[in-house]
This record gives structure tokens, sequence and C-alpha cells, in this order.
């Protein structure tokens, strides 16, 4: 919590420091006007894929393994998205004025252009926010009831008996509660595939190398889960050993998440392939020109092969069994993933406008301290929430936990 509270107030230092100085604080310039805000965005949405995947989709697949870990993911969820939406805000310099992107009506009689993908960006996120937020706070209902019930008189019991929302364990409350999870399942699932799409369309749209390719909203989405997934397992290891929940999450759990990571790494390690060969293919001499540029000749040609390592070659060593059982291993690779993924989006992003159709439009671009230490308030404000969390409520879904064990002893009997 010490060094969360350090790295949040290096943080907000920065920004202040920002904010009464401007962008130029910034490494941003002609041509690269998006970078490491951006890049933290695009990352942040990504790992909140992860929840979802392991709430709603297996969920309806009828997956019992996500019974125990779908609690912290969907946390994981709600505050990473939470964190994504610092970094537009942020980066636009002028905050205070960030309500003139929202379709209000106004005296100045401007709206939104809805063509933009910058629009279709807020409109897919905070939808994303608002049903993923209904998704967790319905699933933790019955354990915020089961906490009422067992707190002594206090504040923390006034607490969860407002959150509890009069939560008796009625049959009709459990008749009511699960119809209504099946059907909020339902509608998040499709979520977990539009909003990346649309956070891909922010660069697809535009008429820049390295950027405008119908390939971006499955290799983002795929993307997205793989560091989603990697950051639940760096999440759940040191959980279960801080709170001795080893019977809890038990290696059985992580071991599907490995093997979940097998296949989200494939399906990059194939984008990766196609993005190569189409620009090969196509004949067109800029894109050529532009594979070869950032695979040998860029700024950025050692991330461009560390992430091509740590997303494609790093999860496959999970066929072997000794890898994903190996706690120390889990843990080391899926820090290596999500570290990957993050230089990923870098490299997209400021990888592509610092070397455009012109040499005229070639730039340069390295993070300067107050990006570095945004980042550092992002890790440090993400990790603080789920602390607090994990504080004041259940970690494990702890009725899906029961049901699970009734439902043993009645095929025991």
């Amino acid at each position: 919590m010490a060094l969360c509270a350090l790295l949040m107030a290096a943080g907000l230092t920065a920004y202040m420091f920002q904010y009464y100085l401007g962008m130029g604080v910034t490494g941003l310039s002609v041509p690269v006007g998006w970078a490491t805000y951006i890049t933290n965005f695009v990352w942040w949405i990504g790992i909140a894929h992860a929840g979802t995947l392991i709430s709603a989709i297996l969920f309806l697949f009828r997956a019992k393994w996500r019974n125990r870990i779908n609690r912290a993911a969907e946390a994981m969820t709600i505050f990473a998205i939470m964190t994504a939406g610092l970094f537009p805000l942020v980066h636009l310099g002028r905050v205070w004025v960030f309500f003139w992107i929202l379709p209000y009506p106004n005296w100045r009689h401007t709206w939104p252009n809805f063509k933009s993908p910058l629009v279709w960006d807020v409109i897919a996120v905070t939808t994303y926010l608002t049903v993923s937020t209904l998704f967790f706070y319905l699933g933790l209902l019955p354990d915020i009831a089961a906490a009422r019930d067992r707190t002594e008189p206090g504040v923390r019991k006034r607490l969860y008996t407002f959150a509890a929302l009069g939560w008796t364990g009625k049959y009709d409350e459990w008749r009511h509660y699960a119809r209504t999870y099946l059907a909020l399942a339902a509608l998040v699932t499709p979520l977990v595939i539009s909003v990346h799409s649309v956070v891909s369309w922010d660069f697809a749209m535009a008429l820049v190398k390295g950027w405008h390719t119908t390939i971006f909203a499955p290799y983002f989405v795929a993307g997205a889960i793989h560091s989603g997934l990697a950051t639940v397992i760096i999440l759940l290891i040191p959980l279960r050993k801080a709170l001795r929940l080893e019977r809890v999450f038990t290696l059985y759990y992580f071991e599907q998440m490995a093997l979940l990571m097998i296949l989200t790494g494939s399906i990059i390690a194939y984008s990766y392939g196609v993005e190569a060969f189409m620009s090969w293919y196509s004949a067109d001499v800029f894109e050529r020109q532009f594979s070869a540029f950032r695979a040998f000749h860029s700024p950025y040609t050692p991330w461009f092969w560390f992430m091509v390592v740590g997303n494609c070659v790093v999860p496959l060593t999970f066929f072997w069994k000794n890898a994903r059982t190996n706690w120390a291993w889990l843990l080391i690779a899926s820090i290596i993933v999500d570290a990957a993924m993050w230089f990923e989006r870098l490299v997209i992003i400021a990888g592509s406008l610092i070397h455009d159709y012109l040499p005229s439009e070639w730039g340069w671009y390295v993070p300067r301290l107050p990006e570095v230490l945004m980042t550092c308030f992002a890790l440090g404000f993400f990790t603080f929430a789920f602390l607090t969390f994990v504080k004041l409520f259940p970690s494990a879904a702890l009725s899906e936990m029961k049901h699970d064990a009734l439902e043993r002893e009645e095929e025991r009997i």
C-alpha cells in the first residue's frame, strides 16, 4: 500500500507539472502526437478483457473452473477500465473541456463527429464500464450479504448493509438472481469483442503505415485477452500466498489460464505473420519499406523483437506441463507477456508515426519523465484499488464455491 501511495504521489506531481507547463514537457512532437499515454490507454483497456472472458464467456460455456477466479478477474476488469479512462483525459492537455466530446445540447451548437473512431471509443468504453460494473456487483451481492451477517456492528457493517440491498437469500431472490446474471453474461459477451475492436479502429481507420489494416480488430482482441490472462496470474499468485488461499486458488486454475494463453499467443503470432506477408504480397513499396524499417532499422527494433519473443515464444513454453505447473515460471512468463504487450502497443503507435511516407515527416520519440511517472501512477492506482477491494470483500466467489461443493456432494451420493 505504501509503495502504491508513493507511485500515485509521484504521478500526481508529474501531472501537476504537465498541467501548469503544458504538453511540451512530454516527448510528444510533430509527427508523433500519440505515444505513451495512448499506449497506456490501449494496454489497460486490453487487460480489462480477461475478467469478462473468465466471468461471462466461460459462464455461458459452463466452464466450472472459472468459479474460483472470476471474482478477482472481475475486480481487475473494473479497476483496469477506470485506470484506462484516465489517460485520454491526461492526453487532452486542456482536460477542463473534456465534456466537449460528449453529445449533449449546448449553446455553441457543436456536436461530436460521429464518424470519428474517437467518439466510438467514448461510447464503447463507457458502455463496457457500465455493464461490467453491473455484472460484477450482481455477482458480489450474495457475498456482501454474507459479510453483513458476520460483521460486528460498526461502520463496516453499515457499509455492507447498504451495499447488500436487503438481500436475504430467499428462493425467489436466487431465481431472479440467476436469470439476471445469465442475461448480463449474454450482454457482456459481445462487448469483449466489440470494445477492443473499436479501440483498434482508432488506428486502422487512419491512412498510416502500420495502422491501416483489416486484421487489427481480431489481432487487438486476442492481444487484449492475452495480456489480461497474464495480469490475472500476476495478481493471484502473490494473493494466494499473502492471504493463505492455496486451497482456493489451486494450480489447476492457473494451468487452465496458461493453456488459454497458448491459444491467444498463437493468434497473435498468426497476426504478426499475416501482417508481414501482406506487406510483401501487396507490392506496396511503402508497406514493404516500413516492415523492413520496423524489424531491422527502427529505434524501436529491440522492442519489436522483444514483443515477438514475449508474445509468441514465451507462451509456447506452457505446452510443457513442467513449465505451466511451476509457480516461479508462471509468474515470470506472465510478467514478460504483459511487458511485451505494452511494448507492442508502443511500437504500433509511436513506431508507425516516426516514419511516415515522406522523409520530411520522419521524427523521433523518447518518453520523458512526466510520461514515465504517469505510467507508474497507473500501476500504483490499479494495485491500490485492487488491494482495497481484497481488504473489504471476498477475493473468491464464496456463493459459487458453496454451490459447486453441494453439486459434488450430490454426485457422490
